[in-house]
């Protein structure tokens, strides 16, 4: 949460959605499933010496850590719409659509929170090197950005929302 957001998590309506639709199942199906499992395990006798006992207690703990993580981020939420943002320069939700000065590959980037983030969707978190390279810059921009693997340069295309 290295984001200086005053502890708000900034996420779009959908994923907001999403989140909330996961704690519902993990509350739900999750918390039975678990429950029914520690009854089975109970069932086989003595819990000291009982290893499915203890496996499905640890599930337990985990699954209530996962809700908890999601009832938290969920209760700093602030639902984003990105059509109220200009187009000017990039920002969180912004779609940004970037040349690679070396390669001439082009990629598009959706800049999110680092709750949402998801590399294989392009989602890249705000706070990562290239989301940070980017904030703030203009179409036509051109940005070096240093990353674990070495160094980047990309020229700013096409901003989006």
């Amino acid at each position: 949460m290295g984001e200086n957001n005053n502890g708000k998590v900034y996420l779009t309506r959908e994923r907001l959605t999403e989140l909330e639709r996961d704690l519902r199942e993990l509350k739900g199906r999750g918390r039975t499933e678990i429950a029914q499992k520690i009854a089975e395990a109970r069932g086989h006798g003595d819990l000291s010496e009982n290893a499915e006992y203890d496996a499905a207690k640890e599930e337990q703990q985990h699954l209530e850590l996962r809700i908890a993580k999601l009832e938290e981020t969920l209760s700093r939420a602030v639902p984003m719409d990105s059509s109220s943002l200009p187009n000017d320069k990039v920002y969180i939700l912004s779609l940004v659509k970037v040349q690679d000065s070396r390669t001439k590959e082009v990629i598009e980037y959706r800049l999110v929170a680092t709750e949402e983030a998801d590399f294989d969707k392009n989602k890249i978190s705000v706070t990562s090197p290239i989301g940070k390279g980017l904030l703030g810059k203009a179409q036509g921009d051109v940005v070096k950005i240093t990353v674990p693997a070495g160094s980047l340069e990309y020229k700013i295309l096409e901003i989006n929302r």
